[in-house]
């Protein structure tokens, strides 16, 4: 899988290929019941870990006593936004949240790692969500030369190209997503 070239690659990392496609091989029948059995306990386990980690915090003093520097504002702050904070699990956490230890290895890496992403994935689901509100929104008959803050190229490209939806121009070779901004902001203005 070539995730440089892939839009929206913060989803489709490596580390959670299983969690994403798993489910997917089980509708199509190419898993083993084994595996599957496998995949279905840990799949449970990741979210009731995220769930509790959610859901248990502390504040303040609790967190410098256990070694989270730098944490003394009083502001309570849940065991994810912990974990997100963090380039390791501390010790002191792990002490603080004794469930934590309890947890598989690859369980603890999944929540720890989930959390680290947890502010990019929010915002990047936010731009799947209005790339997939305007992706058909028509560019019949818009002149692509008239676009600003297009390159020569891109311009040239899309005007023998003719993509009939922001969609298709999306996926011109060449199209960045400033270029994609440009192009909304210019249909906008247009209507």
């Amino acid at each position: 899988m070539f995730t440089s070239r892939a839009e929206f690659r913060l989803s489709l990392r490596a580390d959670n290929a299983d969690l994403r496609l798993t489910d997917i091989g089980i509708g199509w029948g190419c898993v083993g019941t084994e595996r599957a059995r496998v995949f279905g306990a840990r799949a449970a386990s990741v979210k009731a870990a995220a769930e509790r980690a959610r859901g248990e915090g502390a504040a303040g003093s609790a967190l410098v006593r256990m070694g989270v520097a730098g944490r003394s504002d009083g502001k309570w702050r849940s065991v994810a936004e912990l974990l997100g904070g963090l380039e390791e699990v501390p010790v002191g956490v792990l002490d603080g949240f004794p469930w934590l230890r309890e947890l598989a290895p690859d369980v603890l890496r999944e929540l720890h790692t989930e959390a680290r992403y947890a502010g990019y994935l929010g915002r990047q689901a936010a731009d799947i969500h209005s790339f997939r509100r305007d992706e058909h929104l028509s560019l019949v008959a818009v002149d692509f030369a008239a676009v600003a803050g297009l390159s020569a190229e891109l311009r040239d490209r899309l005007g023998r190209l003719q993509p009939a939806s922001v969609g298709a121009a999306a996926r011109v070779q060449g199209m960045t997503p400033g270029a994609l901004a440009a192009l909304l902001a210019h249909l906008r203005r247009a209507a």
